[in-house]
């Protein structure tokens, strides 16, 4: 992989702006927009506005209109990061009106991009600009959790957007959030927990280093192919990061999805792949269910293992059970930053800085 544009670290003060570029949660529950606006405000001493549709309903309607948004975001001198609201499902929509202006556009303005989930799309926008990005929590999910901005985001944010040194060891949370709570019940409900088990280390001997790049496994499916799907040369010497969204696809797909990248070669390019804890929540009263998915989840490692193993890939260093994507609380990755597992150590480092 190409050696990506890094934006300017962030400061106390510094203007953050908000963008809606998939589903328009933010307009349909103001009072969970608020909330994440003013912990996000409180938790990092920055000022946060809004893009001129960022709290519209409607939007899937107007695809363009959110490519408006994020250009404006990225025009505007003074916005020194871009906040993505919530992902959804059809980002990808924005690609019926991309020119090379609009890629133009972000790589002379580069700045701290953050989202996760749908939002996939966007950092693989940023990818084709050659600019850094980075798969975070965003307004509405993480930042806007009930009872405040874990501890652990908070540390992890300041660590990675404000400080110029290399990012270093990535932290474990020792517990993760499972409890559903809907956004139209009193947001200071406070999620229960269950104690994590720990990142699994499922295979690889030895270190391993390459620049990270990666996203939702269902929006890179729907990216494959696409005018920012990068080419097979740009996968050299890649860690790929993957998790799954909340609708917690069977390991059927996860299977298809892997044995893709075995057929496209992109499998005999990585140097090593992190996959986090896939994604699901549930309601108080659904305690069956979720015993039942955490035991599929560990399903997800076979998987790996298998699909390296058919591709000749079982030197492959493999992390599992990560906190990253659809789970509270998560670490937040650089696009393009240069990892390195270690299996011996039982580490992940992150061996540069993030920003400048």
């Amino acid at each position: 992989m190409r050696q990506l544009i890094k934006p300017s670290a962030l400061q106390q003060g510094d203007i953050v702006a908000t963008v809606s570029l998939s589903w328009d949660g933010a307009g349909l529950f103001p009072e969970r927009y608020k909330q994440g606006k003013e912990q996000f405000e409180k938790a990092f001493g920055v000022k946060i506005i809004e893009m001129p549709n960022s709290l519209q309903v409607g939007l899937y309607d107007n695809p363009l209109l959110r490519l408006e948004d994020l250009m404006c975001a990225f025009k505007n001198p003074e916005v020194k990061a871009i906040l993505t609201n919530i992902g959804g499902s059809d980002t990808i929509r924005l690609l019926n009106y991309m020119t090379n202006e609009h890629f133009e556009i972000m790589a002379n303005n580069p700045k701290i991009f953050l989202g996760m989930s749908d939002t996939t799309a966007n950092h693989f926008m940023c990818l084709k600009a050659g600019l850094s990005s980075f798969y975070s929590p965003s307004t509405l999910y993480g930042y806007a959790e009930n009872g405040g901005v874990p501890e652990f985001i908070v540390n992890n944010t300041k660590k990675v957007l404000f400080n110029k040194e290399p990012v270093g060891t990535l932290p474990e949370s020792n517990e993760f959030i499972w409890e559903k709570v809907y956004w139209d019940d009193k947001n200071d409900i406070v999620r229960q927990k269950l104690p994590s088990n720990g990142w699994r280390y499922i295979q690889g001997s030895e270190k391993s280093q390459g620049r990270l790049i990666g996203g939702c496994m269902e929006v890179l499916s729907m990216i494959n192919g696409s005018i920012i799907w990068p080419a097979l040369s740009d996968w050299d010497d890649t860690i790929l990061f993957v998790e799954t969204s909340e609708d917690m696809p069977s390991t059927d797909t996860f299977l298809y999805f892997m044995r893709n990248l075995g057929a496209q070669g992109i499998l005999a390019k990585l140097k090593g792949i992190l996959f986090a804890r896939p994604g699901g929540e549930f309601k108080k009263d659904k305690i069956a269910e979720r015993d039942a998915w955490i035991e599929r989840y560990a399903k997800y490692d076979n998987v790996l293992i298998k699909v390296c193993k058919e591709y000749n890939r079982t030197d492959l260093p493999i992390v599992t059970n990560m906190d990253f994507g659809h789970t509270v609380p998560q670490v937040i990755l650089p696009y393009g930053a240069m990892c390195e597992i270690d299996p011996v150590n039982k580490k992940v480092n992150i061996l540069e800085s993030a920003v400048i």
